[in-house]
């Protein structure tokens, strides 16, 4: 694949994900449903905020992870391992194409 194809992938991608978080700050915010008068219901509501935080976040760092892939690319330095400078091995950047870190960092780090 090449960089430009691979760059109009993660547009792509970033558009869907910047999408559902949009959604998912929405349903933080209640602008679809408000908040139950009834307490038990409410306290259901609250706990299911819990878990839509916890994938805001997730989403939030996948953005940052392609919007460093995209930059990465603009200035010819995608597919370089951060730690080793070595190349990334162009399987793992098609399975992740955010990695930063070859397959042997990341175990090292992980």
């Amino acid at each position: 694949m090449s960089h430009e194809e691979l760059r109009a992938r993660l547009q792509k991608k970033l558009s869907e994900l910047t999408s559902r978080v949009e959604k998912v700050e929405g349903d933080l915010r209640r602008t679809r449903n408000p908040l139950e008068k009834d307490w038990s219901e409410a306290a259901v509501t609250l706990q299911n905020d819990e878990v839509l935080e916890g994938i805001d976040e997730e989403i939030a760092t996948e953005i940052q992870q392609l919007h460093a892939a995209i930059v990465a690319i603009d200035e010819g330095k995608y597919g370089t391992c951060e730690a080793c400078l070595k190349p990334i091995a162009n399987e793992r950047l098609e399975a992740l194409p955010q990695a930063t870190l070859c397959i042997d960092c990341a175990r090292r780090q992980g």
